[in-house]
């Protein structure tokens, strides 16, 4: 008995040792700080503008970015562009259509780490209309935030759509059909 007990205390011993595996973290959004960007070539100049992030769920796992998940809604009855006049063209029923869909969603479907940066595919629902998409992911420590504090965070994505995918084809004439797409979520565990 004294050797199986030996074995015991050995076998407690190294799963102590052994570092326990780490589950996905949810954090919390600060929408005050966060929004997507926008923008899109109208003839030899750019129109930019911002959406409010509206909600988001984000759970990551730093050891297996398999496991994590980002879920964003985008507050499209509150977006804001450079050029006044834009926001009327861009909220019509033949654009945005914000009078019938108020958010755009977004859910990633696969997570993949890509050296210093991740690949986000997923669903995003622009009017109604769900599309797969593939975003770049980085995140970033917030600044005056010690190395290895992973409590707050600046999550960035970043990539491209083409407007008409979406049946937001309006107003062709003022502006192009490809749309880049820039989202900073900051964000911080609970």
């Amino acid at each position: 008995m004294p050797l199986f007990r030996r074995l015991i205390a050995v076998l407690g011993l190294w799963l102590a040792a052994v570092p326990a595996q780490a589950s996905p973290v949810a954090y919390v959004l600060d929408p005050a700080s966060s929004s997507v960007g926008f923008e899109v070539m109208s003839d030899m100049t750019s129109i930019r503008g911002a959406m409010p992030v509206r909600r988001a769920e984000l759970s990551l796992d730093f050891d297996r970015v398999a496991n994590s998940t980002i879920a964003v809604e985008l507050a499209v009855d509150k977006a804001r562009t450079t050029l006044p006049f834009a926001m009327g063209a861009m909220r019509d029923a033949s654009v945005l259509d914000v009078a019938r869909h108020p958010s755009i969603l977004f859910r990633s479907s696969r997570i993949t780490a890509q050296g210093d940066a991740a690949r986000v595919d997923g669903d995003l629902t622009i009017r109604g209309v769900t599309r797969p998409v593939t975003l770049k992911a980085m995140i970033f420590r917030q600044q005056g935030i010690p190395a290895g504090d992973r409590s707050r965070l600046t999550v960035q994505l970043t990539g491209e759509i083409l407007r008409s995918d979406f049946g937001a084809s309006g107003f062709a004439h003022l502006a192009g059909d490809l749309v880049k797409i820039d989202i900073r979520a900051r964000i911080q565990a609970p």
